[in-house]
């Protein structure tokens, strides 16, 4: 069994990996003596981390932390210094890659950024893009200016706007949406998989006709890019 985390900036997320079965936990229950290694990524705080790790250690767990490459396999990352590129649109990537093998696919993570990615059928990361996410698109205009409002209760869709909560709601859908048609002309507006993740993930996916929604994509990610690593 395979402890996944995913450590973010106020919280830590964890997976249970066994026999390709995806499991959330809960850090306050884990069966330690079944585990036999823990894979993490982090973009927050390590201190969040440090009680995991040792815990780990005091199991005599095997610990890796997931790390952006230039390389991996066949998967080859677009950011000269690959190492800015946030782990967790590397990880995304990663399980894409493995996933939708040999496909153009275009990897939508909307949280409290969203991010975009484009991903070739061979492998080659083209780039992507880095929005605000609906949350925070939606407040900064609240917060800077004075007549833009929002009721707390309108929610988003992808309709002109009748009044200003709606407006505001869905002018933020339709500019992502907007940014991810944008992005499948980097592909040559050639057949692409569109693969979506996040708080917002199944939201925005079912703006699109043909797309996926997986919540364990990041998971996915940390468990596919320790095999890969392992076999290099």
């Amino acid at each position: 069994m395979r402890l996944l985390v995913d450590v973010g900036n106020t919280a830590i997320k964890a997976v249970l990996y066994n026999q390709g079965c995806y499991k959330p936990c809960e850090l306050n229950a884990l069966p330690w003596p079944q585990i036999n290694d823990m894979v993490f990524a982090c973009v927050g705080s390590t201190e969040l981390l440090a009680p995991l790790i040792k815990l780990a250690e005091q199991h005599k767990v095997t610990v890796y932390e997931a790390k952006v490459s230039a390389k991996l396999e066949n998967l080859k990352c677009a950011y000269e210094h690959f190492t800015n590129l946030g782990i967790d649109r590397w990880l995304a990537l990663i399980a894409a890659y493995v996933e939708l093998p040999k496909q153009h696919c275009i990897v939508v993570d909307a949280g409290t950024a969203t991010t975009i990615d484009v991903l070739n059928s061979e492998g080659e990361h083209l780039g992507g893009w880095i929005l605000p996410g609906l949350d925070l698109m939606t407040t900064s205009l609240t917060q800077n200016t004075q007549k833009v409002f929002d009721d707390g209760q309108t929610p988003f869709a992808a309709e002109l706007g009748r009044n200003t909560p709606n407006g505001l709601k869905n002018g933020a859908l339709v500019a992502t949406v907007g940014a991810i048609e944008q992005a499948k002309r980097h592909l040559n507006n050639e057949n692409s998989r569109l693969l979506f993740a996040g708080g917002y993930g199944k939201l925005l996916a079912e703006q699109f006709a043909e797309s996926e929604f997986d919540s364990q994509l990041v998971f996915k990610g940390l468990n596919y890019w320790l095999e890969l690593t392992l076999k290099q």
